[in-house]
């Protein structure tokens, strides 16, 4: 782990402005986020302000004139490329991956079209719509999870089995997202593995006693189990690191990023989803692996301010 020097990365990075809010279904999620990089941030000393985003962003960037803006805009309008693009017109740095790697990775289905192209394993999966075959999906897939194709926070998703519970998940789901797509419910362990630029974390496994790790879950249930590090055999960790790699490097991802991962009963990995902007509350996934691995969560956003500075 590279030694990195906080009066410099402090000095180096000027004014940072913290987005987060915004007007997504994840919006009580951002704010949790944003906040918390926004107190860790007065904590090291580095001259911040945050900003709870509204259609005035440009009037406030323009007013506030960040040296770096530090997104924690989670879901549509924020992570999926249209606030990165607005900042590249405007010329600011900006914490994260850049356009294409954002918009891709909000879209399940682009993302794990690219997966597939290059050989890396995820579920199978199918687009829905009004006309659906919902009895034929159920016979070809057996158990299916119903998603909302942009988005995240586990909101809209659902596991069902028969075809009356498919279409009116379906139905749900649409409320989130006008794109809705069925994937074949691969059932064993969740693992969640964070990494920055070229450090992997150390690995998550997700455990909880509800049908699947939702949102009630993630954010709600006290009873979830968060393992760190798993039981995984030394092969299988390598393994799996492997594909963590290969799937942030596929979408072309920089900075720090979150990559959902199940397996199935005969210990094949299966990547499910990459989230550019990870949660970064004191108890998300991602500060809690680093901490396993000696990063506390002030220091976790110093290397994300030093992988920008020397980025951009």
């Amino acid at each position: 782990m590279r030694t990195i020097n906080r009066e410099i990365i402090v000095a180096k990075s000027g004014h940072v402005v913290v987005l987060k809010g915004g007007t997504s279904a994840e919006r009580e999620i951002s704010l949790l986020s944003g906040e918390a990089v926004f107190q860790g941030l007065q904590r090291l000393g580095v001259n911040s302000t945050v900003l709870d985003v509204t259609d005035d962003l440009v009037a406030d960037l323009n007013r506030l004139s960040p040296d770096l803006v530090f997104i924690m805009l989670h879901g549509p309008g924020g992570e999926d490329g249209v606030t990165q693009g607005l900042l590249e017109a405007m010329k600011i740095p900006y914490t994260g991956s850049g356009v294409l790697a954002s918009a891709l990775a909000m879209d399940k289905i682009k993302t794990k079209l690219i997966w597939r192209q290059l050989g890396l394993k995820t579920a199978d999966f199918l687009l829905l719509d009004a006309a659906t075959d919902w009895q034929k999906v159920i016979a070809d897939f057996g158990k299916v999870v119903v998603k909302p194709v942009n988005g995240g926070s586990s909101l809209g998703i659902a596991i069902v089995n028969d075809a009356e519970s498919l279409q009116q998940q379906y139905k749900i789901a649409s409320t989130f997202d006008s794109v809705v797509m069925a994937e074949k419910c691969i059932v064993g362990n969740e693992y969640s593995v964070g990494i920055l630029q070229d450090q992997i974390l150390p690995t998550v496994q997700l455990h909880t006693n509800r049908q699947f790790f939702d949102f009630d879950a993630k954010y709600v249930d006290e009873g979830t189990e968060i393992i760190c590090p798993p039981d995984l055999s030394e092969v299988k960790q390598l393994e799996l690191n492997e594909l963590v790699r290969a799937a942030f490097e596929s979408l072309g991802c920089k900075g720090l990023a979150r990559v959902d991962v199940m397996q199935d009963e005969n210990e094949e990995f299966y990547l499910l989803e990459l989230n550019t902007i990870p949660g970064m509350t004191s108890h998300s996934f991602v500060p809690v692996a680093a901490k396993k691995s000696g990063i506390d969560f002030d220091e976790l956003l110093l290397r994300i301010l030093d992988v920008e500075l020397a980025l951009n």
